[in-house]
């Protein structure tokens, strides 16, 4: 059961780095990315599997020296897009079309409205938004992440220009939003482990509007 894995999972300070997790599980974790709703199905972001130890090290010292980044065996880099541009809003609705082996007059006329409005946006608004529908993606992979018994440690503590330019990232259109390592705990030094789950109590946290 969902519920039970993410009581199970925490944000883990300190992960073994004798175990690496299965290839397998890391490519469950980026289909449930992959797979996540984004607004007008656009998917605005990538994400980055990062495994070389030199990379992870470089990115290690840009990340408040976080040792999950090198101590886990895979770190996910989402990064979202630059801006919208015609030619990405195109590239996606025309992969809609090719998928779905027609056309249809409504989403075409969405295609115009979404054509008439994001690339005539601020670039940094429009990033904003891409970067929100990486964040649902992050999500996803957490989650997915705890039901492969798999620890993961959601982090927005590094610096996001360095970040960009260890990997590439700007070169591609892309700035970095959030990392994501993965990998299995180690309960020896890891401060939270045995901790208390603690979130606030339904009543102060849902509001019912009937």
């Amino acid at each position: 059961m969902l519920l039970e894995k993410l009581n199970w999972r925490y944000a883990t300070k300190k992960m073994d780095p004798s175990k690496a997790v299965p290839e397998d599980k890391v490519e469950r974790i980026v289909e449930a990315a992959r797979l996540a709703p984004t607004s007008s199905g656009l998917q605005p972001f990538e994400v980055f599997v990062v495994t070389n130890p030199e990379v992870r090290a470089k990115i290690r010292e840009i990340a408040w020296n976080q040792a999950q980044v090198t101590d886990g065996s895979h770190l996910l880099v989402f990064a979202a897009w630059d801006n919208y541009t015609e030619d990405r809003i195109n590239e996606m609705f025309d992969l809609v079309n090719e998928e779905r082996q027609f056309t249809n007059e409504g989403w075409e006329n969405y295609r115009k409205m979404l054509l008439s409005t994001y690339p005539a946006r601020d670039a940094q608004v429009n990033f904003e938004h891409a970067a929100r529908q990486a964040y649902i993606a992050f999500g996803m992979s957490i989650a997915q992440a705890a039901f492969e018994g798999v620890d993961a440690t959601p982090m927005e503590g590094f610096d996001p220009a360095k970040l960009d330019e260890i990997l590439g990232l700007r070169e591609k259109g892309l700035r970095s939003v959030t990392i994501l390592p993965l990998g299995y705990r180690q309960a020896e030094g890891d401060w939270l482990v045995n901790l208390k789950k603690v979130r606030r109590a339904r009543e102060k946290f849902v509001t019912e509007v009937k």
